[in-house]
């Protein structure tokens, strides 16, 4: 049996070809909801089968998509088409029982061509029990496939015919695919094309709160006047960034491959996602949607980072959104009767300016901004939102760190802050559970002295206070990651990162 996939949210169904000859007028029909780009495979798949030597059957043609009720839509469904029609039409061929899953687009030569989607469809083939797959050439596979990829039309049939040939299909390793990705005890940084870390000048304080935030999986915000650098210190946040383990990658190439944005020939990514949308994106280019539910800015990010800046610009209700995902790390989708989760366990970084004008709180430039319009600016955010956000630094003002750490350090920081964790709960402090911050956060009796001051003072919600542990572990981890208490200093460092915006509400 020929299946092919509807891509449909996050987990996309099996498509299986059926293919009917019978006596009539020569004509093709294709039956079971198929949307246009579908039912103008018919025309392709006839001129991509005789231009490939074969020949088209000169009976009626009927083709049957399964399930019926599930609408079919993309030009993935090309080549499957072609093959079960050439099937149909070979009695050799019939008696193949072998169940495969086959994606491609058909140009009139008979050539194949990528689809997006190739890497969702056979991790879904195999969790229904189907290891057979052929596919463009330069396609993702994915672990546990036997493939074959092909060029054109006449490559796939000879692929069809050798399903029952262990040595035509190939089988890439768990040791070949997982090579060259970070694992707990070990994280790998890449180097990338732009400017040196190293000659960034000054915020050794911001430069140092980002590499807590990398260490522990924590949310970072900053604010500051315009033009402090506080947007381009960010940016150089994936220089920090250690690549994806191979569980993480996984997830990560399947929302990719949905969005038709990983690339011919790259089996899995590796590189940690940075995301950086424009202040105009609309809560359905944010959270996804369409009539597919193609995966959004924040599945995008999942298991990397989210950079919104100059944060205060976006529409306050695609801030608002923000807050479940970042809680629950996953996102809900529904659309005509059907829903999806995709996966966002995403980091939320934000830079946003004081005031509309920016000038608020700087001494050398004066503020035109009313009371009112600075509470409103503020209002955006919302205070369920920013208590989410468990590192907010003052980039103008905000203190600084004993030493102007290197690239190089930090990453050795953060990499004894993984090794830490990992070591300890087999995940980052910011996924702890409110149990697990009981288990691995003993703090001293000056640390919970520190704290409870701290909290009667600013008077801190339970969730920032979670934060605040969260984040002094982490610094306890980069800095004495043997202790199994947390001292009143990395407390103290905490809540420096931690910042209060009295006027946040």
């Amino acid at each position: 049996m020929i299946y092919s996939f509807n891509p449909f949210g996050y987990e996309g169904s099996l498509v299986s070809i059926e293919v009917d000859l019978r006596r009539g007028i020569p004509a093709t029909d294709i039956i079971g909801l198929a949307d246009g780009a579908v039912k103008e495979s018919r025309e392709r798949m006839q001129s991509a089968i005789r231009n490939s030597g074969f020949n088209y059957p000169a009976e009626r043609v009927l083709i049957s998509l399964s399930p019926a009720d599930l609408r079919k839509e993309g030009a993935g469904f090309d080549l499957p088409l072609a093959m079960g029609v050439l099937v149909a039409n070979n009695e050799d061929c019939k008696k193949i029982n072998t169940n495969v899953i086959v994606m491609g687009e058909l140009n009139l030569a008979g050539g194949v061509q990528p689809v997006k989607g190739t890497y969702s469809a056979l991790t879904t083939a195999r969790a229904e029990g189907i290891f057979y797959a052929i596919v463009p050439k330069g396609s993702e596979t994915p672990v546990g496939m036997k493939v074959r990829e092909v060029e054109t039309l006449e490559e796939a049939m000879i692929a069809y015919r050798n399903l029952d040939n262990e040595d035509y299909f190939k089988e890439k390793s768990f040791e070949e695919l997982s090579e060259g990705f970070s694992t707990g005890d070990n994280p790998i940084f890449d180097d990338y094309d732009i400017k040196d870390f190293d000659k960034l000048q000054g915020h050794s304080g911001l430069k140092y709160a980002m590499a807590v935030a990398m260490a522990g999986r924590h949310s970072l915000m900053t604010y500051g006047a315009p033009g402090c650098g506080k947007t381009m210190i960010l940016q150089h946040a994936i220089q920090l960034m250690p690549r994806l383990t191979f569980d993480e990658a996984q997830s990560v190439t399947r929302v990719w491959s949905l969005a038709g944005l990983h690339k011919p020939g790259e089996t899995y990514i590796q590189r940690r996602p940075f995301r950086i949308p424009h202040q105009t994106a609309s809560i359905e280019g944010m959270c996804g949607g369409g009539p597919t539910c193609r995966p959004g800015e924040i599945s995008l990010a999942h298991n990397g980072i989210l950079f919104l800046d100059e944060a205060a610009e976006f529409r306050s209700s695609v801030l608002q959104m923000l807050r479940v995902p970042l809680e629950n790390g996953t996102i809900s989708l529904s659309r005509a009767g059907r829903s999806t989760i995709f996966p966002a366990n995403f980091q939320l970084f934000m830079a946003t300016n004081l005031c509309p004008c920016g000038n608020y709180g700087n001494p050398d430039k004066i503020c035109i901004c009313s009371a009112k319009s600075v509470e409103q600016y503020w209002k955006k955010f919302s205070a369920p939102l920013l208590d989410r956000v468990a590192i907010r630094f003052d980039a103008v003002n905000g203190e600084g760190v004993d030493k102007d750490y290197t690239l190089k350090e930090l990453r050795n920081l953060i990499t004894i802050a993984w090794k830490a964790q990992y070591k300890r709960q087999g995940m980052r402090n910011q996924d702890l559970s409110p149990q697990e911050i009981l288990d691995y956060i003993p703090l001293t009796e000056e640390a919970r002295k520190e704290l409870d001051n701290a909290t009667l003072r600013f008077g801190y919600s339970p969730r920032a206070i979670s934060n605040i542990m969260k984040v002094s572990r982490t610094v306890m981890d980069m800095h004495s990651p043997e202790s199994t208490t947390v001292d009143v200093d990395a407390i103290k460092s905490a809540i420096r990162l931690h910042g209060h915006i009295e006027f946040a509400n």
